[in-house]
């Protein structure tokens, strides 16, 4: 029987500690996630890039609606989750292919995001 607790919204961390631009990764329960605050809104997904694991907070590029990992450039959109780009980097010689390959391309997850009351909340995707 599923817990109905990991349905409900979490309170993660005050709004005032995620500055427009700033990623944060930050724990809910057991599953690690990353906060990031565009001018727009504010996006939860998971934590770790689906390749190789990387923090993505950790020097992921925010470019176009788009997070890229810093490690072998996989790209996900970060609405969706969706895998733009899969272990391109780099391409010569083809090492980024050969890396990817020993992966399945998944999405990056994608979670509920709300602010209230000076904080941000979270709900996690099942």
């Amino acid at each position: 029987m599923e817990d109905p607790s990991t349905n409900s919204w979490k309170r993660v961390m005050q709004s005032s500690k995620l500055k427009t631009g700033q990623k944060k990764m930050k724990t809910v329960g057991r599953n690690p996630i990353m906060l990031l605050r565009t001018e727009d809104t504010i996006h939860a997904t998971g934590a770790l890039c689906k390749h190789m694991g990387w923090p993505l907070s950790w020097g992921g590029k925010v470019d176009e609606d788009c997070i890229t990992c810093p490690l072998h450039q996989s790209r996900y959109e970060l609405d969706t989750g969706e895998v733009l780009e899969w272990s391109p980097f780099p391409k010569l010689p083809a090492y980024g292919k050969l890396v990817g390959s020993m992966r399945k391309k998944r999405p990056l997850q994608v979670h509920e995001v709300r602010e209230i009351e000076g904080w941000i909340e979270v709900r996690l995707s099942s």
